[in-house]
């Protein structure tokens, strides 16, 4: 087998790629307000309730339909996932990895098509879906290979006598939550990570972005993943979610979203329900308020350039993305004005045109969220660009930058999901990293600065879980920067690493006399 490589990304200065995306945004466009179905034990059920998924950048315009289940639709759903475990979990872990490689191909192979999804539905720039994209594909190939190594690292002392093993099972039929800002990678991630493991899963999408979640899960049907081991069923968190984290029967929960729901994830799965037999194993990628520390001697231009693109990238709605810039006084004047140059020059619109760097954010509610924080920043500091917003055709807001604000002020501490950027000054580098460190979240962190002292330092001393050196903080690729936080940003999972397929999988021990 080849040695895992990441996904090469489209180029989209290239007439073929340009041509095909086109192409494929066309095509959907055409769909518009199709009807979609649940998916259970392989059966498409289709329901009178529905969800319907909305264009950020054109509110008005409904992307899809689909069937929006309950209780009763989570149930037959969990049951599904249930009794596919009995003959999933026996078959050959090459066979399972197998399946992965050729869930790889069936996403390259509907590339275009789920792009041009991630662009309507999620309102993420061409470049942005298309990395969303490839990191899907990435995911399928590196957990693959993952799980074949594992089958041949659990290696035990060998005692006189005995023969001495450890193997790695699965669990059981869990549940994945994945969230609307990486609707393919997350949700690919998660679910196949579930799945090449030896483990079944209901998976319920963000509503959001449930048109993106559908056609990944076309892929896995194509690829020849058996009926019920993967249920594919949206619906409410509060109505079908927390029945199914409560479930006796749910061995495991993959969630990725705000603190809030990870928490209350958390909280509901901890208390055992009447018949459980396990306790319930959690994964909870939550929210961040991610800092770039800016050094006195640092290279500012490549810094600006880092800051700009991680605070608005995607509008600013990553969970690594820079919320907070912490520069040093030597150099925050003439920072202040890069960022101001840089931040004018991005072209704000439907991100449909690919001239259009960021588009709107993913829905009134969070438009709504974020104008509250903008109105909240500018009486804790100063208004450096931006803080004007228009929701008449989509929930557009300009990217915003909020400088001279306290260490401990609101828009410094609270996680705002959106594209609005916070900066501190700060005394010395000792400074910014206590500044950076006094939050109550810990993803990700970057550190620009030509001293190796400060950056050995800031390797010591920075408390999150994905620390980015001279570089911005978003853009985690799989296998080289396994991905996850501390603190309230969740239980660390490091998805993408070597460790993740670990959180699938429990250890037994065999001793054998001879």
């Amino acid at each position: 087998m080849e040695p895992f490589r990441n996904e090469p990304l489209l180029d989209f200065s290239e007439s073929d790629a340009q041509k095909g995306m086109q192409a494929a945004l066309t095509a959907l466009r055409k769909r518009f307000g199709e009807d979609y179905p649940l998916v259970i034990a392989g059966k498409d059920v289709k329901l009178s309730q529905v969800i319907e998924s909305r264009n950020p950048n054109a509110h008005e315009e409904v992307v899809a339909r689909f069937s929006r289940a309950g209780r009763a639709e989570a149930e037959k759903a969990l049951l599904a996932a249930v009794k596919a475990f009995e003959s999933w979990k026996c078959v050959p872990a090459e066979q399972r990895a197998e399946l992965l490689f050729r869930v790889a191909g069936r996403l390259r192979a509907r590339r275009f098509e789920i792009d041009a999804a991630m662009v309507l539905e999620a309102g993420k720039s061409w470049p942005e879906a298309d990395g969303d994209f490839a990191e899907a594909v990435d995911m399928c190939e590196y957990y693959g290979r993952q799980l074949l190594s594992l089958e041949k690292r659990a290696d035990v002392l060998q005692l006189p006598g005995e023969r001495d093993e450890m193997r790695y099972i699965p669990l059981g039929a869990g549940l994945v939550i994945p969230p609307w800002n990486f609707p393919c990678a997350i949700l690919t991630g998660m679910t196949t990570a579930a799945v090449v493991s030896g483990n079944t899963v209901v998976l319920k999408p963000s509503s959001d972005t449930p048109l993106v979640g559908y056609l990944v899960f076309r892929c896995l049907e194509e690829a020849g993943l058996p009926p019920g081991v993967v249920n594919f069923v949206p619906g409410s968190g509060a109505e079908v979610g927390d029945f199914l984290v409560q479930h006796p029967l749910t061995r495991f929960v993959s969630f990725t979203g705000s603190k809030e729901v990870g928490l209350r994830i958390n909280e509901l799965a901890a208390k055992p329900s009447p018949g459980q037999r396990w306790i319930k194993r959690v994964s909870a990628e939550m929210g961040g308020k991610d800092a770039i520390i800016v050094a006195g001697d640092a290279d500012l231009e490549q810094a600006a350039k880092g800051i700009i693109a991680a605070a608005f990238g995607y509008q600013g709605q990553k969970c690594s993305a820079c919320s907070r810039a912490i520069i040093d006084a030597k150099v925050y004047d003439r920072m202040l004005l890069l960022l101001r140059e840089g931040v004018e020059k991005l072209r704000v619109g439907p991100v449909e045109n690919p001239e259009n760097f960021m588009g709107g954010v993913i829905n009134a509610r969070a438009y709504d969220s974020i104008m509250q924080y903008l109105e909240a920043g500018k009486k804790e500091g100063r208004l450096l660009c931006g803080g004007v917003g228009d929701k008449s055709v989509g929930n557009v807001i300009q990217p915003t930058i909020i400088v001279d604000v306290p260490p401990r002020g609101r828009i410094a501490q609270e996680e705002i999901f959106g594209p609005v950027l916070t900066v501190i000054r700060a005394k010395d580098f000792g400074d910014a990293l206590a500044i950076a460190n006094d939050s109550e979240y810990g993803l990700t962190g970057a550190v620009f600065s030509k001293d190796p002292k400060k950056l050995e330092r800031a390797k010591d001393e920075f408390h999150v879980g994905n620390l980015y050196l001279n570089r911005k903080c978003t853009g985690a690729m799989v296998g080289a920067h396994p991905f996850g936080g501390f603190n309230m940003s969740g239980t660390c999972s490091k998805a993408g690493g070597p460790d993740y397929l670990l959180l699938f999988l429990q250890a037994k021990s065999i001793g054998e006399k001879l």
